[in-house]
């Protein structure tokens, strides 16, 4: 722990000097001025309005501000953060100057918006988020981190702007958003001072150091202090239990494991004999066995229905239970609904009921069925519901309200409600320990476990939060130990120079200027402080090298260079072992891809040639490449990929009829036809694939025309010949580390401008007509959009083809199997303008490749189709028809698009605005046009 964290930790702890103690005529007059001072201060008159006493960190923080400094806070979740940026919008109002209230997602800002309403008046505050203008012009304005940004490069004039408010600051570390915070933080006038709002994060000094550096003052104020104490738990065999041993006063604290929960969790995977023993010596079979009895005891005893039961008999609810799937909160509603729970009194039913009728009266009748409209208000009415991105914002928004009213007592959500608006619980339930990041399934950090047990404990209403967590007959106690008593949440710079950053950073300044100010970033600054590790690090690997060297003598020759080729002779036949075997399953899988019904595939396995006839084909929509098929035994199989790595060909074909082959005797007769073609030798034979690799045998030769290698006693050196090798590859890795992150900034930016100046977006330092139209196209795809336009892709679009093509740009799907159909429209318009807007995207990535810039995200055509069909007027349902995605997910990114179609609308071209309105205005439409503001 660094000193600076001590001392803010003693801080928060210290108390009142003793009254015990009279004071010194001289600490009397020090405490008359000092109260003097207070009492004159804004600080005094914002405090007296609050109707608590603040905490010591938020005094701090607020005299930080009075004194003209900018702040960074870092405190828990509910701390109450949000007051010191409250402080600041009062500091603006009170000293005639304005104050902008930044928030990274628009629930968070209207939410704010509310707030600073009921303070300040309706007239004194405003609201800009990406398709909402509320009183602009006002003295405080509540706005999304990228509306200051596209201010700030847009010259606005923020002259008497005072304070800006970064309200989770953290989302700095976010892969595609993340920039946006640095770009403000950087750019930001000198005058204005910056409060920044934290979740508690390891580096909070290092962040705040750099903050000063960059901003000319920073106070740092950590509080890891939680204004409700928060308790751990862990539910097994439908029993409640505390994580840790109770302490004396009977509260139980961070320590040794509770015995009780140790034992019930071995008992419950354990088994036990008739008379009461437990088994010994049990074979790896036998423990699979008992851990499987123990996981289906855990299943019944803590399915979602009797968690919830444990809760409500504790007196925890409510509670949000986060589990990390959209399907699994949706499963565990229908669950609940079948057991017939009911979380509510008749009292609460009639207020809920209210309230959804009138939710439901702004969604279209015809589209209820296809949002799940009727379940959804069924669980409410018994306290229950669920929370995620794919439900539709009035149904979101009314889950918030009624939850915050105490009405809904149990909310199963995904994590991001733990990232999102302010939405506490008496008790927060984590289902489990691994979640799904997109491509595999992951371990929970300990800053995700403390993000999300965070919500446990409403100020004010709570003396105790509790976190607990499922052990359903696999997670240790130990394990949540871990991660409930560690607090290692390090925020990381995502920063990187974009191509729309670069353009507008470049009108108004040179190359040079520009270089300098990147590398003035956050992601430099921790880049520069790794460079100082890193270079240790390859001091001591390299004393080691030359420790080993003495030990390489041969008069031979170069020992060194021996062992050093033998090692990379190793290294390369790993790799292409592993090369081979990956493109052997790939080879296999696009064969079973290719197979369709009644083709004779043939296979190798170990030594033998194996035969089967393909029955039921892999589907297009698949996640899995694998066929059912019937071998020679007359027997169903399932193949997969990586059943037949070892190398499979189709090599016939028998016509069959499934319908037919449900009966066995059918099967037998398809197997001896398939036993009479092998016998035939008429069947191809799939070749062997050698595994050789050119480059390995050329190192191979050269081992062995090596003067070394006929050293009598070269193999008595190897042990130490490997060990020098390993560590000059080691050595050779951590300077290529320090060369990557030597203004690695700055080399990124030289990498983008290439790119740039390559498509004629820049000419040198000056930005080129086309590059002043990408300074107005903010995105992840915002250069192949440009591009796009430049080379007429969307000339022949009429309103709603431009509304769907424009939907390419913007979309991500969730999963890589998403539709990819192009919808038709009448002329092929919208087909010539996907073909046209590809050949821009080739151009972008062309040029990208030849720079060594990263490569700009892939179009993904999976939105066109819903896009274009509620264009032209479908209903909701009729627009999702065949599509995966869910009501919630297609209204925001509905909104995505308008965006980009609002930013069409500034790019001086008459013809594409007046489209770019009419497409945004067949679009903004329904429950898309629906706001809670």
């Amino acid at each position: 722990m660094s000193p600076a964290r001590k001392r803010h930790r003693k801080k928060d702890a210290q108390e009142a000097p003793s009254p015990d103690r009279p004071l010194s005529a001289a600490e009397r007059f020090q405490a008359f001025r000092d109260q003097q001072r207070f009492d004159a201060s804004e600080r005094a008159i914002f405090i007296e309005s609050l109707g608590f006493r603040p905490d010591s960190f938020q005094v701090e923080a607020m005299e930080a501000l009075e004194e003209g400094e900018s702040v960074l806070v870092a405190a828990p979740t509910g701390a109450g953060k949000t007051v010191v940026g409250e402080f600041a919008t009062h500091l603006a109002v009170a000293h005639q100057r304005r104050a902008f209230y930044t928030t990274p997602i628009k629930a968070l800002s209207n939410q704010k918006f509310a707030d600073l309403k009921e303070r300040f008046g309706e007239g004194a505050v405003g609201l800009l988020t990406g398709d909402t203008s509320i009183n602009p012009g006002a003295p405080i304005v509540v706005m999304t981190t990228e509306v200051l940004r596209n201010m700030i490069y847009a010259g606005t004039d923020l002259s008497a702007l005072a304070y800006v408010v970064l309200d989770e600051v953290h989302y700095l570390a976010d892969k595609f958003r993340g920039p946006v915070w640095e770009e403000v933080i950087i750019h930001l006038p000198e005058h204005v001072a910056i409060v920044g709002l934290s979740a508690t994060v390891s580096n909070a000094e290092e962040f705040g150091a750099w903050m000063k550096e960059v901003r000319g003052s920073c106070r740092i104020i950590v509080s890891e202090k939680r204004p409700v104490p928060l308790y751990q738990h862990m539910i097994a065999d439908g029993e409640l239990y505390d994580l840790y041993s109770p302490t004396k006063d009977g509260k139980a604290s961070p320590g040794r494991l509770n015995p009780e929960l140790l034992s019930a969790v071995f008992n419950g995977r354990g088994s036990r004999t008739a008379a009461g023993g437990r088994m010994r010596g049990r074979s790896t079979f036998a423990r699979k066995g008992r851990d499987e009895a123990g996981a289906a005891v855990a299943r019944r005893f803590e399915s979602r229905p009797a968690v919830a039961i444990t809760l409500e008999r504790a007196g925890l609810l409510p509670a949000i239970v986060f589990i990390f799937s959209r399907a699994g909160c949706e499963d565990a509603v229908r669950a609940m609904l079948a057991s017939g729970i009911v979380l509510t009194s008749s009292t609460q039913s009639r207020k809920i009921r209210q309230e959804v009728e009138a939710a439901s009266a702004l969604i279209p009748v015809e589209d209820h069925a296809v949002l799940g409209v009727d379940r959804w208000a069924r669980a409410l009415e018994r306290g229950i519901a669920a929370h995620h991105a794919g439900m539709l914002p009035v149904m979101k928004e009314t889950v918030e309200k009624l939850f915050t009213q105490g009405l809904v007592k149990i909310v199963y959500a995904t994590e991001t409600l733990a990232l999102g608006i302010n939405m506490p619980a008496r008790t927060v339930v984590i289902e489990a320990l691994q979640k799904w990041d997109g491509s595999a399934h992951v371990p929970l950090s300990a800053g995700e476990y403390t993000q999300l047990s965070g919500r446990a404990g409403r100020r004010g209403i709570d003396t105790e939060g509790h976190a607990v967590v499922l052990h359903k007959g696999k997670v240790a106690p130990e394990e949540v130990s871990a991660l409930a008593s560690k607090r290692t949440y390090p925020l990381i710079s995502a920063f990187h120079p974009t191509y729309n950053m670069v353009v507008n950073l470049l009108s108004h300044s040179t190359r040079a200027v520009t270089r300098e100010v990147l590398e003035t970033s956050f992601a430099q600054y921790q880049a520069d402080g790794a460079v100082v590790q890193l270079a240790q690090s390859a001091k001591h690997v390299k004393r080691t090298m030359d420790e080993l060297a003495g030990t390489l003598e041969c008069d031979r020759g170069d020992a060194g260079e021996y062992f050093a080729l033998r090692d990379e002779i190793s290294r390369k036949q790993k790799e292409a072992k592993r090369e081979a075997a990956a493109s052997r399953k790939n080879e296999a899988a696009r064969v079973l891809h290719d197979a369709k019904r009644g083709d004779v595939v043939s296979y190798r396995k170990g030594r033998r040639i194996q035969h089967a006839v393909v029955i039921d084909p892999i589907g297009m929509n698949s996640r899995q490449y694998g066929v059912q098929v019937i071998g020679t035994d007359g027997r169903w199989h399932h193949m997969g990929a990586e059943d037949v790595a070892g190398g499979i060909t189709i090599s016939g074909n028998i016509p069959i009829n499934p319908v037919q082959l449900r009966k066995a005797k059918e099967r037998a007769m398809l197997g001896a036809a398939l036993r009479d073609l092998v016998s035939a030798g008429s069947l191809a034979v799939p070749g062997k694939r050698a595994d050789g690799d050119d480059e390995v045998a050329h190192l191979e030769r050269a081992l062995r025309q090596h003067p070394v290698h006929q050293c009598p006693q070269r193999e008595s050196h190897a042990a130490a010949g490997h060990a020098w090798a390993r560590q000059k590859r080691e050595y050779e890795r951590l300077m290529r580390s320090i060369d990557g992150r030597t203004s690695s900034v700055a080399k990124s930016f030289d990498k983008v401008c290439q790119v740039l100046e390559t498509l004629g977006f820049l000419s040198g330092d000056t930005v080129t007509p086309e590059g002043e139209k990408l300074r107005r196209i903010f995105g992840e795809r915002d250069l192949v959009i440009a591009q796009a336009i430049r080379q007429g892709a969307w000339d022949a679009c009429g309103p709603a083809e431009l509304a769907a093509i424009a939907s390419a740009f913007v979309y991500e799907a969730r999963s890589e199997d998403s539709a990819r159909i192009i919808p038709t429209s009448p002329g092929q318009q919208l087909a010539h303008a996907w073909d046209a807007s590809l050949a821009a995207q080739a151009a972008v990535n062309g040029a990208e490749k030849a720079a060594g810039a990263e490569q700009s995200a892939p179009l993904e055509a999976g939105l066109m189709a819903p896009i274009y069909a509620w264009a032209s007027g479908a209903s909701l349902s009729t627009a999702l028809e065949g599509s995966e995605l869910q009501g919630g997910d297609f209204v925001r990114w509905v909104r995505q698009v308008c965006d980009l179609l609002d930013q069409l609308r500034f790019l001086e071209d008459a013809d594409l605005e007046q489209r770019a309105k009419k497409a945004r205005d067949l679009i903004m439409r329904g429950v898309v046009a629906w706001s809670g503001v």
